[in-house]
């Protein structure tokens, strides 16, 4: 079983998967995310200078919102993850939504952290009580709070930009074509050239692949509470049934079918 969904906690979602091939692209999640690395060796891009090298053993904090991408950089890479919603995260950790682990990607590389994310991810999988995930998952934030981690990459969001960007961003999210650019940037008084700019400073991504992002990120929801695959498609405006599998595919990594399982 690639994807695991607990029955108790319907926003916690967990994965185990093996790639080969390089299967991602930049995106984010709305949810808080938590990767261990079991094998093999990848790359993780984001909003950082350059790129870092994941081992085998190394843990990746994700919060929403965060735009990143991870492929296997020689071979096989097998990996797990956790994906919650982020204000029941921030409610079981003892800072809040004042924690680092909410407001940036980091890398952390300590070998009893490695096995407390495992025994999480292996309690998840065999349909833990609600009560055993909740203490779990506390317990694996404290133990990622209380030590430096090995890398972190900032984010250089701009909050007055995102705001300034929201009736665009409406329209990305919601309009049942592609807005063109030009239409995008007088939405927001731009010139064509300062709203792509303004688009990747604020989001991380160009305003074609935050619109695609924001489809997946919808698909993933609807394909979890049972919705047909050609419904999903239909709903978020996707030409074809095909078009909607081959976006979904690049971020996701698995098509809609294998995710809702």
């Amino acid at each position: 079983m690639e994807f695991w969904r607990s029955t108790a906690l319907p926003h916690v979602e967990a994965r185990r998967s093996c790639q080969v091939n390089s299967c991602y692209r930049q995106h984010a999640h709305d949810a808080f995310s938590i990767g261990l690395i079991d094998e093999g060796t990848s790359i993780l891009s984001g909003p950082i200078e350059g790129v870092i090298h994941l081992e085998a053993g190394d843990v990746v904090v994700i919060p929403a919102g965060q735009v990143h991408a991870c492929n296997p950089e020689k071979s096989r890479w097998l990996y797990q993850m956790i994906h919650v919603d982020q204000g029941w995260a921030a409610s079981l950790s003892a800072q809040g939504e004042s924690s680092p682990l909410f407001t940036r990607i980091a890398v952390l590389r300590r070998p009893h952290l490695r096995d407390r994310v495992a025994d999480l991810l292996a309690g998840m999988i065999a349909d833990d009580s609600r009560e055993g995930i909740v203490a779990a998952f506390a317990t694996v934030l404290t133990t990622l709070e209380a030590g430096p981690a090995t890398y972190v990459a900032g984010t250089n969001a701009d909050p007055e930009l995102l705001v300034r960007l929201r009736p665009v961003l409406e329209r990305l999210r919601h309009d049942s074509v592609n807005p063109t650019l030009d239409a995008l940037a007088a939405t927001v008084g731009m010139s064509r050239h300062q709203f792509d700019r303004a688009m990747r400073r604020a989001t991380g991504l160009t305003p074609l692949a935050w619109r695609q992002n924001a489809r997946v990120v919808e698909a993933r929801h609807l394909l979890r509470s049972g919705m047909p695959i050609a419904e999903a498609a239909c709903a978020l405006g996707f030409t074809d049934q095909s078009h909607f599998h081959r976006v979904f595919r690049a971020h996701v990594a698995a098509t809609p079918g294998a995710y809702q399982g």
